[in-house]
């Protein structure tokens, strides 16, 4: 099957719609992608790139079905991977005197992956050009690690048509073709987290790269990506999109990630969110579990974040397995202009935090002050991770006037109820959830736990959980009738 793409151009590669990883599993991919092979069919016959090598046989299929492969005057090699390149082989046993137009570094990446150095290679660099007829012509531009030292982009004269390679794509399938046919929030989720992911540490080279095919002053009618769909509809909207990505991004936003052996991380990590929201209630603040949420959903959320906080109970004196893995990715990926803190639970030692921060700052974050709670945390000890978030929030606070707004914390004890809890009688028997500031009244009790009404605190079973943030007993403290805590 082939789509036509603009005059003389037809898409011919193929979709995939069950492929889950890429790189090994360093990318999970959540919604397919595709391989994109472009045809172009002037005076002269050319194809762009291939397909993956799992799909050679029906490549090929697909191919002889559109013309005779004898004319085909030369491929272009964009990329030699093997999502980009693997049915070279297969194509070339049809034709094999045909020539391959790649940078001087794809031939190492060809002939490692496929072994044919017999093959006709014709090296180009940035502004060679070869006339393909009808008064158009292919003009290469190299794009050495974007995201590998062979790729390249092509750009076609007259059709204005950019044949971008890995830039400006995406991992994502689709019947559709075309950026304007396709659900625009799905389909910019996937940009950024394709980038944040694969081209965040080549921030620097993107930018340089645009702005040299920027000074072509050339028209860019389409962007035809490697993966993903064609830009046809205000094609340079994703370049000025990348530009923004490439310039130490961040949002108003807050990431939290963690691993927990019981559960006692997760309550601090828990207790931190409730401190930044406190005193910050416009920024976004995302928590996940690295043993329960996707990876590359989390790496995308720290790419848009200011800051992070990481945290892991110590095992062995060292922190957890996924924790460390992550913490390898984010070292790779060099995110500049960020800020991160280290938290975590402990029994005889702490050292997972202390390794955490090390990592954290030899990473290129800000580092800010760390915090370690021993055993399961108490109230007390709640109290602290939560004013410990309020205090970090107004370090990172983008905006001082929301900080303006929020109410003043003068200790880490005295943290606001309810408003309902001001209408409590000077008796009152409360207990106040210091997480989320729940009220359990014994008058009402909580039936959907079996506790009735009328049931004092003291005969609340032990494995009551707080309705509101399912954290247990041991953080309720008294609430005292002017809608403070009880110290």
């Amino acid at each position: 099957m082939t789509i036509h793409v603009k005059n003389n151009i037809h898409w011919v590669g193929q979709r995939d719609w069950e492929v889950q990883d890429f790189h090994g599993t360093e990318y999970k991919m959540t919604k397919g992608t595709s391989y994109n092979s472009y045809l172009l069919r002037e005076e002269k016959t050319v194809l762009i790139d291939t397909v993956d090598h799992r799909f050679s046989y029906q490549f090929l299929q697909n191919l002889e079905m559109e013309i005779d492969l004898s004319d085909i005057d030369f491929i272009v090699v964009n990329h030699a991977e093997e999502d980009h390149s693997g049915a070279l082989s297969a194509l070339m046993e049809k034709i094999p005197g045909t020539p391959i137009y790649c940078t001087e570094a794809a031939i190492d990446s060809i002939v490692g992956h496929h072994h044919h150095p017999e093959w006709d290679f014709r090296t180009v660099k940035t502004g060679d050009t070869i006339d393909i007829g009808n008064g158009k012509q292919l003009i290469f531009i190299e794009a050495p690690m974007l995201h590998w030292p062979d790729s390249m982009m092509t750009y076609m004269t007259g059709d204005a048509v950019l044949f971008s390679n890995d830039a400006f794509g995406q991992h994502y399938c689709d019947e559709h073709l075309f950026n304007d046919e396709v659900e625009q929030n799905e389909l910019m989720d996937q940009c950024l987290r394709y980038y944040s992911n694969i081209l965040t540490p080549f921030s620097s080279l993107v930018t340089a790269k645009i702005n040299e095919v920027l000074s072509f002053n050339v028209p860019v009618d389409m962007i035809a990506t490697s993966h993903g769909i064609v830009w046809r509809d205000n094609p340079t909207q994703i370049v000025h999109q990348y530009l923004e990505w490439a310039n130490n991004y961040q949002e108003d936003r807050i990431t939290i990630f963690y691993d927990s052996m019981s559960n006692n991380t997760r309550m601090m990590a828990d207790a931190i969110a409730q401190g930044i929201h406190d005193v910050d209630p416009k920024v976004a603040v995302k928590v996940f579990n690295v043993s329960k949420h996707d990876k590359n959903e989390i790496l995308a959320n720290v790419f848009r974040s200011k800051g992070i906080f990481v945290g892991s109970s110590t095992m062995n004196n060292v922190m957890m397995p996924k924790i460390a893995g992550m913490l390898e990715e984010i070292t790779g990926l060099r995110f500049k202009n960020k800020k991160a803190a280290a938290f975590g639970s402990y029994g005889w030692n702490g050292g997972a935090v202390d390794r955490i921060h090390a990592r954290l700052t030899d990473a290129g974050f800000e580092t800010a002050l760390s915090l370690k709670t021993k055993w399961r945390p108490d109230g007390k000890a709640v109290r602290e991770c939560r004013e410990h978030g309020r205090q970090i929030a107004k370090q990172w606070a983008l905006n001082s006037e929301t900080l303006a707004e929020a109410k003043p914390i003068s200790s880490p004890t005295e943290i606001a109820a309810p408003s309902e809890s001001e209408e409590h009688p000077a008796d009152c028997q409360c207990m106040i959830c210091t997480v989320c500031n729940w009220v359990y009244d014994p008058t009402i009790g909580e039936p959907n736990q079996g506790v009735e009404p009328g049931t004092a605190w003291g005969d609340v079973p032990d494995y009551f959980l707080c309705p509101e943030c399912n954290l247990g007993k041991e953080v309720f403290v008294e609430h005292s009738k002017d809608g403070q805590e009880a110290a």
